[in-house]
């Protein structure tokens, strides 16, 4: 079975940052496939990552409707649960060292329920062929009063150098508890964060179960790679960033 991290905080933290540095992480560290999942209806974690989306699940969702509606002849004459799996596969985003599978939005009216029951159920089925799975969630806790996350190994918390985003992180802890997720541990990180903010903002950090709070400075390069549009997978590795959820990840001993 896979050990699974998932990423949850409110957005504009750099959770999807985070997200794809920690890919980054298990490829090249533990040298193992890595399964993406973007569990979002706003599509970017591939952007981060540096990969074209060529299917999302909202979509295939939306098309697998309009099949059932039509009465169209489905190919080889399958169900449409197994016509679905069938374009699951076929959705999956090859990548060196990883894959990716985005959830990406229903393009006719409606919520996004469906979609994220068809991305937990794919995801718990994809895992077993993984060593690791990264969730990068959508911002805030509808996913987790959803409960597409769950069965986590490791829960990081993105939080910006603000009082809103730790208050976030501390709503996202509580729900954690009220809905008894299985998730093993959770770390707490105050990302593009200086020393001095880092100190004032752990002190408000009290009676918590985070398992450690830490902090990832402020890089400029990722806001240079913004600018002009590149994949901040591709920072160098002495970027702050980089280094920095480098040593974070090892500290926390993920297992080979």
């Amino acid at each position: 079975m896979a050990y699974v991290i998932a990423l949850a905080g409110k957005g504009g933290t750099g959770k999807t940052t985070i997200a794809a540095l920690t890919i980054r992480y298990l490829k090249e560290k533990k040298h193992k496939p890595v399964l993406a999942v973007y569990a979002d209806s706003n599509s970017c974690l591939n952007e981060a990552l540096g990969v074209p989306v060529h299917a999302t699940i909202g979509k295939l969702r939306e098309e697998s409707l309009a099949t059932v509606r039509s009465g169209a002849e489905r190919p080889g004459g399958m169900n449409m649960e197994q016509l679905f799996d069938y374009q699951v596969q076929q959705a999956i985003i090859e990548a060196k060292g990883f894959d990716l599978l985005v959830m990406g939005r229903p393009e006719g009216p409606g919520c996004y329920c469906a979609a994220n029951n068809i991305i937990r159920k794919y995801t718990d089925k994809l895992s077993e062929k993984y060593p690791y799975v990264v969730i990068d969630n959508e911002a805030g806790m509808e996913h987790l009063s959803r409960r597409t996350t769950h069965q986590v190994n490791l829960m990081l918390i993105v939080s910006d150098p603000a009082q809103k985003g730790i208050a976030t992180a501390k709503r996202i802890n509580h729900l954690i508890d009220e809905l008894a997720l299985d998730i093993d541990r959770r770390v707490l990180i105050i990302n593009k964060a200086s020393d001095s903010e880092f100190a004032q903002l752990r002190e408000g950090i009290t009676g918590s179960n985070f398992e450690m709070v830490s902090f990832i400075p402020q890089d400029k390069n990722i806001f240079q790679f913004d600018l002009e549009g590149k994949p901040v997978f591709e920072l160098s590795s002495d970027s702050v960033a980089v280094r920095s959820v480098f040593e974070l990840l090892d500290s926390l001993k993920i297992p080979q």
